[in-house]
This record gives C-alpha cells, structure tokens and sequence, in this order.
C-alpha cells in the first residue's frame, strides 16, 4: 500500500481527465455552476436567503435526514461532514460581519476568516496524505475508486505552501452599496488561481469520480463571478458559500454524483493525476516566493499588515469599493499593532 503497484483502467470510454459522458453531464455542470453562484450572490445580498439556507436548512437536515442519507454511498465517512459544518461556520463568520460592523475592527474576530480558511484546507492536505496509502476502493468512503501515489505527497504540500501564504485579514472590509460585498485585497488573483489548482488537485485525487461537480464545477461556481465588477474582491465570501451550499447538497442527495444519469467519472489516468497535482505544486511554490520577496523587499508583516497593498490590484479594489484609506487605515495598523 501507499507504492503504487497498477491502476487498473475504467471499463468506460474517457478523455484524458474525465469520461466522455453524455449531454445531460454537460448540461448538469453548468446548471450546477449557475445555481451556486447565484445562489450565493442571495445570501450576500438578503438576510432572509441566509435564514434559509444557513439557519433553517442546515437545522432541518442535520436533526431528520443526514444523519442517515449517506450510509452506504461514496459521500459516507468524516470528510464531507466535517467539511460541510466547517464551510457553514465560515461563512456564518462572514454574515456577522457584515451585519455588526465594530466586529469590522476587532483585530482577534478578523482573525477568523484566515484560521477557518487555514483549516479548511489543513482538512484537505490531511486527507490527501491519507489518500496516499489507498489503492482502489476505499472502504471508508462507501468503496469510492482512489489510487494513493506520489501525486498525493506533491498535492499535500502544495496545499501547506498555499495555506502559508494566506495574509492581510487586517485589511477586510465591507464594501458600501447593496452589494454586502467582503472584500479581501490579499486574496490576490494568483493566490486564487494556486487555490484552485491546488483544490481541484485535491479532490481529483481523493474523491476522484465526485471532481467534475465537487472540483471543477464548485471552483468555477465561485471563481468565474470575481472575475467580472459585481463580485470582484470577495472571492472568500463566493468559496464559503458555494462550498457550503455544495456540501449540503451532497449530503442531501449523496448518489448525485454517483449512481444517476449525471454521474461523471475520472478517466483514473495516471498521468493526469501526476500532471495536476504537479501544476498545483508548481504554481503554489511560485506564489509563496513571490509572497515572501514582498515581505522581505518592503518589509510587511502578514499578521499585522497588508503584504499586497499599493499593487494596481489592491488599488483598483479600493476605488471599486471604497475601502477605508489614509488615517483610518494607519489607525487600523496602529491599533492592531498595540493589541499584539
């Protein structure tokens, strides 16, 4: 176990990542991609979207239906659970600030966003080490087809370089206007683009056969929005509630993904394992050099201080959302300094 001996190959017709499938697949991914992101875009937005979806239907399925619905399928076992209830806190984190702004300037509550983050994906990179020593079904995920290899090691590291250089939480603010964006500068652009790789990496090496919804169309349901003006900067609020929208729906229908006509498999192509999880790593080293010249070079401290601010991306968020500048954000710094 854990020195991969032979992947047996899938007895269906696939491409390199994933099977060809059939329309419906297709079809199925974007109105996955859709309704998460729009759905998401409500509960930034409306206080009774996030009674509805974070408050009500969590409440409901946790006491009358999870508890049961996944017992024999390949959404069983601690993962998807614990990764459920840990999106939900992270996000519930990110309704409060935008509903109490003196939480806004508490330096230990800002705090919050990066540790739930930083655990979100230490769960991951937990998982993918373990995932190293499994070959073929594993009979704690409901007998879920995995191939432990080195694509594992490489993932989980690159998963520990991207957590590391997470930064700048004393520079979140909420953006003025009906929006109730979070914006986050230091969730650069390339930072999201190493998280994604890393991520998809991730669940395409661990949950293989769920990554055409749980990887590819969750990161694009949460990506593809910061990418245009109406959600640009607030990545973080997009992941937490996509990811917690998308774990409540798998624990509520858990054979989506497996066992219907939406099902959409892994090609379990040895090279594609290796080819992605070598991208993530790559480009996760890259951004962690990059993060470490400019604490070094301008001498920023990612627990007190914005490590990116003054780039043209910082800048364009703060005259898109009207960040607080000047004496109010040398305040902040000041302030935060005098708490540590």
């Amino acid at each position: 176990m854990g020195v991969l001996t032979e992947i047996i190959p899938p007895d269906y017709p696939t491409y390199f990542f994933f099977e060809k499938g059939d329309w419906i697949d297709y079809l199925a991914f974007v109105l996955v991609v859709a309704g998460l992101a729009v759905t998401a875009w409500l509960i930034q937005r409306y206080n009774w979207a996030v009674i509805l979806f974070f408050l009500v239907a969590p409440i409901l399925l946790t006491i009358f239906w999870w508890p049961y619905s996944t017992e024999g399928t390949t959404t069983a076992g601690w993962f998807p659970v614990v990764k459920h209830y840990s999106a939900l806190i992270g996000s519930l984190s990110l309704v409060a600030l935008q509903l109490f702004p003196k939480l806004r300037k508490n330096y230990w509550y800002l705090c919050l966003p990066p540790i739930l983050l930083a655990v979100n994906i230490l769960e991951a990179v937990v998982r993918d080490f373990q995932c190293f020593w499994v070959e073929g079904a594993d009979p704690n995920q409901g007998g879920m087809i995995n191939w432990g290899g080195s694509w594992n090691i490489m993932n989980g590291i690159a998963g520990i370089l991207n957590l590391l250089a997470i930064s700048g939480w004393v520079g979140i603010f909420v953006a003025k206007g009906k929006s109730r964006a979070i914006i986050w500068p230091d969730l650069t652009l390339a930072w999201i683009v190493a998280y994604d790789l890393w991520n998809f990496a991730f669940v395409y090496n661990c949950i293989s056969d769920h990554a055409w919804y749980s990887g590819l169309a969750l990161l694009a349901s949460c990506t593809i929005p910061v990418m245009f003006r109406f959600a640009r900067g607030s990545w973080i609020q997009y992941r937490a509630y996509t990811l917690t929208l998308w774990t409540a729906f798998a624990l509520t229908f858990p054979t989506f993904t497996n066992g219907t006509i939406f099902e959409h498999r892994s090609s379990h192509n040895p090279t594609a394992l290796f080819l992605v999880s070598f991208a993530s790593l790559v480009v996760n080293a890259g951004v962690i050099v990059w993060h470490v010249y400019r604490i070094k070079r301008y001498q920023r401290n990612p627990f007190t201080q914005e490590v990116y601010a003054g780039t043209k991306e910082s800048e364009e968020l703060a005259r898109l959302w009207s960040e607080p500048k000047g004496r109010e954000k040398k305040g902040m710094e000041r302030k935060v300094r005098k708490v540590l």
